[in-house]
């Protein structure tokens, strides 16, 4: 079984999205392992010489100014995750509990959070051996996931419930026993670490950015798809046309489609109806291209965030120093994920627009509502009410979270990102994408068959046209098609319409 290997510099969304949701082993860098040694030598040396350090011989948050004695300090950790264990809600899907161990596992290995190697060992070990621990999904602000890690952290130290691979959930101290594993034992600071951090959000994020590129690429096909059933003029794609106004996400979307295209009959001469097509059709590369730029912001944001420290304090080994810091802090993710969630709502618009002008008989010259000209059915004009109440519910998710100022902790702690509500807010919106992008592909395909222009797509878009219809058949007669679409979108969500290979995907075969 591939595995993947941690060394706290290299981890990338693509590849944190393919072990958090495949249960692939993980592998720790020693040399990240004698960074935490080294940098948890210092937590021994300030206990010894009693100098305050916030959350290492201090309390926290608004008792950050008390110096805790020995004998406190020897049960700190433990009452540090105890205390703020109070994560509500249903249990989180197992793969995003996965993706911020995994990433919680990445970022102690930069030697930062002075935190001992044996947390890291037992955090891996767990992973290893399928448990993942029960979390509610709700109790993250965004500035730190301090109640969401410390719910995390009392299930590695017996006192919680984790899932093992078979989905069964018991008391974390049964199931860890059953799989060779001893509960975590916590020294001085090893409490904080494991709950003060940004990674349950970083994971979550990572997750749907990383399934934001695969309902992306299925746009890409469907729209192409779409192009084929409609006739577009493919003038707009051209290299030298683009070249006007080079932005590098239209770029990028134009040579996806014209990959998707490529070897079909679409841009021979006299293929194209119209000489100017409507903007739904002309302008793809636009819409899509500033979806692919968002894209790569996020990508870049979430893979500096997965390979950087979020601790707060951290430890400095050269300088033997442990300092506070705002790394916890994720606002750059709550902005890169809102940009990204923004910049779909234009193209699942422009994918209401196309079916409209597909199902409508003036703009396509096919039969009405793309209905079997032989059948009295009607065709997918009912879908369309589908459509448009994704549409909707699409919208009302992309407005931004709201920021005020917190009023945690005594005005202490009086700011947040709220980054949690956003990366809830871009999964909902690719829910609901992944399903129009189904409906898409189900009117092109009968458009392109309307046409009778199935022998003359390219290689790519012929084997998408086979797994659509392997999946739903042609409309013929009025039949449901709910879970034809649950299915296409099933597919959407797993990949199955990418042309990218920097995914963990596969083109249509």
């Amino acid at each position: 079984m591939a595995e993947l290997r941690l060394d706290g510099s290299a981890l990338t969304v693509a590849a944190l999205s393919r072990a958090a949701r495949q249960v692939t082993p993980v592998v720790l860098d020693p040399a990240g392992l004698q960074a935490m040694a080294r940098s948890n030598a210092l937590v021994q040396q300030v206990i010894r010489d009693k100098v305050p350090v916030y959350g290492v011989t201090t309390g926290l948050g608004a008792r950050a100014t008390e110096v805790l004695s020995a004998e406190q300090l020897a049960q700190f950790s433990v009452q540090t995750l105890r205390g703020r264990g109070h994560a509500i809600g249903p249990p989180e899907a197992p793969e995003v509990v996965r993706a911020g161990m995994i990433v919680r596992l990445n970022t102690l290995l930069k030697g930062y959070s002075a935190a001992r190697p044996e947390v890291a060992q037992h955090i891996a070990a767990c992973l290893n051996a399928g448990l993942t621990p029960v979390v509610g999904q709700t109790g993250s602000i965004g500035a730190a996931d301090l109640v969401l890690n410390a719910t995390l952290g009392l299930s590695l130290i017996g006192e919680g419930q984790m899932r093992d691979a078979s989905g069964q959930i018991g008391p974390s101290a049964r199931m860890m026993q059953a799989h060779g594993l001893m509960p975590l034992q916590l020294a001085p600071r090893d409490g904080l670490a494991l709950s003060n951090h940004s990674s349950a959000t970083a994971g979550m994020a990572a997750l749907a950015v990383s399934a934001a590129h695969r309902a992306y690429e299925a746009a890409q096909t469907a729209a192409a798809l779409s192009m084929e059933g409609f006739r577009a003029n493919t003038g707009p794609l051209e290299p030298h046309v683009l070249a006007v106004k080079p932005y590098p996400g239209q770029l990028a979307a134009a040579e996806g489609l014209r990959l998707r295209l490529a070897g079909g009959a679409l841009f021979d001469p006299g293929q194209a109806r119209r000489l100017q097509d409507p903007l739904s059709f002309r302008n793809i590369a636009q819409i899509h291209g500033t979806v692919a730029l968002a894209l790569a912001a996020a990508r870049d944001c979430l893979e500096l965030e997965i390979n950087s420290a979020s601790d707060n304090p951290v430890a400095f080994v050269d300088s033997q120093e442990i300092t506070s810091c705002g790394a916890y802090f994720t606002a750059e993710i709550t902005s890169t994920v809102e940009t990204l969630s923004r910049a779909l709502v234009p193209l699942a618009m422009a994918q209401l627009a196309r079916l409209s002008k597909l199902l409508n008989p003036g703009f396509s010259g096919l039969p009405n509502f793309l209905a079997r000209p032989d059948s009295a059915s009607n065709g997918f004009a009912p879908v369309m009410k589908v459509a448009e109440a994704l549409g909707a519910e699409l919208v009302q998710a992309a407005q931004p979270v709201p920021i005020w100022p917190s009023v945690n902790a005594n005005g202490v702690e009086d700011c947040l990102t709220h980054s949690p509500a956003a990366v809830k807010a871009l999964i909902r919106i690719t829910d609901h994408l992944n399903r129009l992008t189904a409906i898409e592909l189900l009117a092109a395909c009968q458009a392109v068959e309307l046409r009778e222009v199935t022998d003359g797509l390219g290689p790519f878009l012929s084997g998408a046209h086979r797994q659509i219809r392997d999946t739903s058949g042609a409309l013929a007669d009025d039949r449901p098609l709910g879970q034809d679409i649950e299915r296409l979108a099933d597919l959407v969500e797993r990949g199955a319409f990418a042309f990218d290979a920097q995914e963990d995907t596969s083109a249509p075969a």
